[in-house]
């Protein structure tokens, strides 16, 4: 076996025996999972009751028909009105420590002739939640009111706005004929990818950084460097820490692939017994006979089955084979640039500290590409996307934002793919100079100008 070959055996075995391996390996798609659930999970159980007690001199919303109006409490919301005639001074000196109410909601008496006659006191802050209910619902029952002076009936307005509203289907065309383009879907794989990649660029690239330093700093790499070259070794323990990296994302693709399809099974068995001995005509027909709450029951499950299978249709509409292999490409492309610099950084200094003045020029671009990735995916064909997914230091997070969408033609990902491996080469070749120097430098402060001498030694 080649000494290159040796080192990436040794850095490959070495970490992939680790038992913090196994423990990501095996956690990670839970992480992941838990990453995209656990804030909507949050966002929809963090809402706390609250209690508004409502000072109406408008008497719109307190007084007897015609023009009463109500505003109406939610599981978390809650509008009380004083028992008394009540002041709004009293009713702050009120809010102050109170038990009953978490703020004061006034509404002023000329609130139909203008649009500041609302104010909302508290104490503690709401929740954004709580205001724009409100706002919501103070604009819908003032409109109401004015179109029920003007003689427009409420209810025909909002019948007309259900008949005319639109759902706008996209479907994109190319030579083999029309296909049906899920945006959200495009949008959640392209930003799922892009996290991915800074994620494993970031967390393999620093994983070969502190490797030299490792063993800069225990002088083990001069016995090293007295049997192989100091490139065979950088690339060595790039190569081998990069295989670690694409074991741990094939497992983990192994395993989501395991979880996917047991979640199948399931949700098909469901509708198999949703739908067992029964159809859409039997259920319609019985709805008419059946009692009104039998009836809501039986549609509210036709819904729910329909819907289950709407996104089992998105998913199997999904290109994994076409998207599993772009991504590891340009996942091995991105570490591979990113991971040599951070190997140069990691070879010109003594100790971890003194790494940051040097991280900055290399952690720009990746963060650049992250942020970018939000303009990338209002506009996944437009110019800005296409020129930064040519750029090998921006494209392998752009270019996967960019493919979910499906409009990257063949010729510019040919060319962007060349472009990334170009890149790689340069960029190697770059630092290898600095690291075949800085490797057996000790206890020297490495400026810019210092680096860029090592680079011209012949």
């Amino acid at each position: 076996m080649s000494k290159i070959g040796l080192i990436i055996q040794r850095e490959y075995l070495t970490r992939v025996r680790k038992k913090s391996f196994v423990i990501m390996t095996i956690l990670g798609p839970v992480l992941m999972a838990a990453m995209f659930i656990v804030p909507i999970w949050i966002a929809l159980n963090e809402d706390e009751d609250t209690t508004i007690l409502v000072i109406d001199e408008s008497h719109l919303f307190s007084d007897l028909p015609p023009l009463h109006m109500k505003l109406e409490d939610t599981e978390n919301i809650h509008f009380k009105l004083p028992e008394a005639s009540l002041r709004l001074d009293s009713a702050k000196s009120e809010l102050l420590g109170s038990d009953d109410f978490d703020a004061v909601l006034y509404i002023h008496p000329l609130i139909l002739n203008t649009t500041n006659g609302v104010k909302l006191i508290y104490e503690k802050q709401p929740s954004l939640q709580v205001i724009r209910y409100i706002e919501n619902s103070l604009e819908n029952s003032l409109s109401q009111i004015k179109l029920s002076g003007l003689g427009v009936n409420m209810e025909t307005i909002e019948r007309v706005k259900k008949e005319a509203h639109v759902s706008l289907a996209t479907l994109k065309i190319d030579e083999i004929g029309e296909k049906n383009q899920s945006r959200e879907r495009s949008m959640a794989i392209g930003m799922f990818s892009g996290i991915l990649i800074y994620m494993f660029i970031f967390l393999y690239g620093v994983q070969v950084m502190r490797g030299v330093i490792e063993e800069k700093t225990n002088r083990i790499i001069e016995v090293i460097i007295s049997s192989v070259k100091p490139f065979e070794l950088m690339m060595g323990k790039i190569i081998g820490i990069a295989l670690v990296g694409l074991t741990q994302f094939v497992l983990w693709v192994a395993l989501s692939t395991a979880f996917y399809s047991g979640t199948v099974v399931f949700v098909e068995r469901q509708l198999m017994e949703e739908n067992s001995g029964v159809n859409l005509e039997e259920v319609l027909s019985r709805n008419q006979t059946l009692t009104p709450n039998v009836a809501t029951d039986e549609s509210s499950a036709e819904l729910n089955v329909n819907a289950a299978k709407e996104f089992l249709s998105k998913v199997d509409g999904i290109p994994f084979a076409y998207l599993i292999g772009c991504f590891v490409f340009y996942f091995l492309g991105g570490y591979l640039i990113y991971s040599a610099l951070f190997a140069a950084v990691g070879s010109a200094v003594d100790n971890e500290a003194d790494t940051q003045q040097f991280m900055l020029p290399i952690t720009i671009p990746i963060i650049f590409s992250f942020l970018m990735s939000q303009v990338v995916i209002n506009n996944p064909d437009g110019t800005l996307a296409m020129w930064l997914s040519m750029i090998p230091f921006t494209s392998p997070i752009i270019m996967m934002v960019r493919i979910p969408f499906g409009g990257v033609p063949l010729g510019e990902l040919a060319l962007s793919m060349s472009l990334l491996v170009i890149g790689f080469v340069a960029t190697t070749w770059l630092a290898g100079r600095i690291y075949r120097t800085g490797i057996l430098m000790y206890g020297k402060k490495i400026s810019y100008k210092e680096l860029w001498k090592w680079i011209r030694y012949h």
